[in-house]
């Protein structure tokens, strides 16, 4: 417990001296009187208890005396969020899901890091990580592994105080992040695999050059650095009641739960995975971390094998739960961000927004904030997620109808389809496949609708009018 206790301990301090950084440059970190207010803020933590059961306490008194702008550095932005989305933005997100009015929440908040410098919440970590090294340190240059997010606040954090930094990326990393990572000043080393393929080369590197490793999650600077996200959303959202996080190693959670609960213990923090890369879940129902053989999900930003110890433990003290969501109520949920907020969300930053969505968090009648983590998605990526979520959508519906061949059967068809306000964009007639009817055909279509209930509607019209619906 003593040493759990000092772990936390090392963790409040840093998330301390975050927030007395307000509007300054990581470039220029102390002058005299910043440190000055650190130490006080600092001596008066240490001068208490440093059980677990002590923390919340002191922490909101330590936050008192502490400047109220939360900040890491002259180039990290505090993120706005979308507050109080409209009973019109709802009742659509309703359609996507088709979630009931019983089922949904009263009120549905973004906090929307995807609008971040870097398009993702990542910059803040590593900002500030790469503020507390040495001269040293900072003269030998800095290594990071990354899907992309982490690798492009690693390069901009870099470049922003003269330090080289060279980063790992898995081969099959969007290109718009490697090249955003490139832009930012980084050399790049693309390795064949996953994250955690990346990871064991930059440690070779790391061994090899004497660079300082910069980790993407289970630091505890990177993960105070993170945290100041759960800090904003209280400080913009003060009666909020659940906020979903998503999560791949953990980083993020563990910084926004740590904080949110040091302040409001009694705010439920909800963390969503891809149900492709369940590392935490997995791990959390075992209670011992768990490495998955493999991970598959567009959401590549949290497509992690194994979650951090440092995380792990986090996650066990301070998360109300990890729920998992399909590749298809991520692509409903990127989908409905585009349209309803006008957002673009990456797989991994949506997948909070899934969640509440497709009802896998119990949201009713509470005040909900998602975390949109990341926008920087591949517009190759887009355009194939966008068909996905027009489908879990109820948006494009497709069928195959049996019918007699002879004139008018698809005159007839389109007519009924046209009755009910779809459009067809898409026909195949197909005659003599096998096992059909001798004097048969089938009639693939891909329509246009509205939602579930209109696709039903247009099954039923044609039910009525004697079709056979052979498939859909």
């Amino acid at each position: 417990m003593k040493e759990n206790g000092l772990s936390l301990v090392s963790l409040v301090i840093t998330i301390i001296i975050l927030l007395i950084l307000a509007s300054v440059s990581i470039a220029i970190l102390f002058n005299n009187n910043i440190i000055n207010n650190a130490q006080i803020a600092t001596n008066k933590y240490l001068e208490s208890e440093t059980n677990e059961s002590s923390i919340t306490n002191n922490f909101s008194e330590i936050i008192d005396n502490v400047a109220p702008e939360i900040r890491v550095g002259d180039y990290v932005e505090y993120t706005p969020t979308e507050n109080k989305l409209s009973s019109e933005t709802i009742n659509m997100l309703k359609n996507y899901s088709g979630s009931s009015s019983e089922n949904y929440v009263e009120e549905f908040n973004l906090k929307t890091e995807n609008l971040q410098v870097t398009g993702s919440f990542k910059v803040r970590g590593a900002a500030y990580k790469i503020s507390q090294l040495s001269d040293e340190e900072k003269k030998k240059g800095v290594i990071a592994c990354s899907a992309g997010n982490h690798a492009q606040g690693v390069a901009l954090a870099a470049t922003k105080n003269g330090i080289k930094s060279l980063i790992c990326l898995p081969d099959g990393a969007p290109i718009s992040k490697v090249e955003a990572t490139r832009k930012y000043g980084a050399e790049i080393c693309l390795v064949e695999g996953v994250y955690d393929d990346a990871y064991n080369r930059a440690l070779e590197l790391k061994e090899e050059k004497g660079y300082t490793f910069i980790h993407p999650f289970n630091d505890e600077d990177v993960i105070a650095g993170q945290g100041t996200i759960g800090l904003e959303i209280l400080e913009q959202l003060p009666d909020v009641d659940i906020v979903i996080v998503p999560v791949g190693g953990g980083g993020l959670i563990s910084g926004v739960a740590f904080a949110i609960k040091a302040l409001k213990p009694n705010v439920k923090v909800y963390g969503v995975q891809a149900a492709g890369a369940p590392s935490m879940q997995k791990s959390l129902a075992d209670g011992k971390i768990e490495t998955l053989d493999e991970v598959s999900t567009i959401a590549d930003g949290i497509a992690v094998k194994e979650p951090g110890d440092i995380t792990f433990d986090m996650c066990q003290k301070y998360v109300d739960g990890v729920v998992t969501v399909s590749e298809d109520e991520i692509a409903a949920a990127i989908l409905a961000l585009i349209e309803q907020q006008k957002l673009i969300a990456e797989g991994a930053g949506a997948v909070s927004v899934a969640a509440a969505m497709f009802n896998k968090i119990d949201v009713k009648g509470k005040k909900v904030c998602c975390l949109v983590s990341g926008g920087n998605i591949d517009v190759t990526i887009l355009s194939r997620v966008i068909k996905r979520g027009l489908l879990k959508s109820g948006r494009t519906f497709s069928m195959t109808i049996e019918l007699l061949d002879k004139p008018g059967q698809l005159k007839g068809v389109s007519e009924t389809i046209a009755e009910q306000g779809g459009n067809i964009i898409s026909v195949h007639h197909e005659r003599a496949s096998e096992g059909s009817d001798i004097n048969g055909c089938y009639l693939r279509l891909v329509l246009e609708t509205r939602n579930f209930d209109h696709i039903e509607a247009i099954k039923n019209a044609l039910i009525e009018r004697g079709y056979h619906i052979k498939s859909y």
